[in-house]
């Protein structure tokens, strides 16, 4: 099967959340949304525009919607929730939502959307995650490398030092992360500006150049990784590799506020009972 439209996957995202435990990551819900409906490698590793892949476009309206709807919502640090709300929905009416939806976007006249006959929504603004990573995309890759660099100083990595020597296996860089205060651990990293997905073999290679110089590696990436390459990250026996995809990159850009301006609504309201003190 293709990957379902954003409003067929309403439901199917609920009951992934639901069966998570009742939050989870961006990747997470990906994972369980695809085992649920079967998708096949190719469904999954399927390139929408540029270098996000169809089912993550796609979940990302999902996500939009039903945050709106109120059945969602979502921390700073890109875990996604069932609300009150949501932990009491098992399933939802589509286009109950698309009218809620709707009818809100007409209200604040911030966003004039419809639903396409293909089952997209169509709109006069871009996901901010979309956004982001075009402009990830317009940087060189010695500028990507020194974002990268910068990622993970404002992460707590010391020592962060940014290699970009070729015919290495793709280390691009260097730091240190220490747990606690106590333990360290030495990390490479390879920075991947790219559109289209991370295949098996670049993580593998990857390793190769991880075992001997370093603890555990980072592959931080504006692009995807395949399934394939996601189980090879973390094969039994084999140095540990974790994975920063475009999604996961601009949801970390967000929580450390680089390249992003948060804007939030001020809500005064008349404290009655302070005047009981007078």
């Amino acid at each position: 099967m293709s990957v379902p439209s954003y409003d067929d996957l309403f439901n199917p995202v609920i009951k992934a959340l639901h069966e998570l435990g009742g939050s989870g990551s961006v990747s997470e819900i990906e994972e369980k949304v695809a085992e649920l409906l079967k998708l096949s490698e190719e469904d999954i590793n399927s390139i929408h525009r540029g270098n996000r892949t169809e089912l993550s476009y796609r979940l990302a309206w999902t996500r939009n919607y039903l945050k709106r709807y109120g059945v969602l919502e979502n921390s700073s640090r890109g875990v996604w929730a069932l609300t009150q709300k949501g932990r009491e929905t098992k399933n939802v009416d589509k286009k109950e939502v698309n009218y809620f939806v709707k009818n809100l976007d007409k209200q604040s006249e911030s966003i004039e959307s419809e639903v396409a006959e293909g089952g997209k929504p169509e709109s006069s603004l871009k996901l901010w995650e979309d956004e982001l990573l075009e402009q990830l995309l317009k940087l060189s890759p010695e500028a990507f490398e020194r974002l990268c660099q910068r990622i993970l100083r404002e992460s707590g990595f010391i020592q962060v030092e940014v290699t970009g020597r070729s015919g290495d296996g793709g280390i691009d860089g260097r730091g240190i992360i220490k747990i606690g205060g106590l333990l360290s651990f030495k990390i490479i990293f390879q920075s991947k500006r790219y559109s289209g997905s991370v295949s098996s073999q670049q993580v593998r290679d990857f390793r190769g150049a991880m075992v001997g110089h370093a603890d555990k590696g980072l592959f931080i990436t504006t692009g995807a990784f395949t399934r394939d390459a996601k189980q090879e990250a973390t094969r039994d026996g084999a140095p540990p590799i974790d994975l920063l995809d475009g999604d996961d990159l601009v949801e970390k850009m967000k929580e450390l506020k680089l390249g992003v301006k948060i804007k939030t609504e001020e809500v005064v309201e008349v404290d009655k009972e302070w005047f009981s003190n007078f």
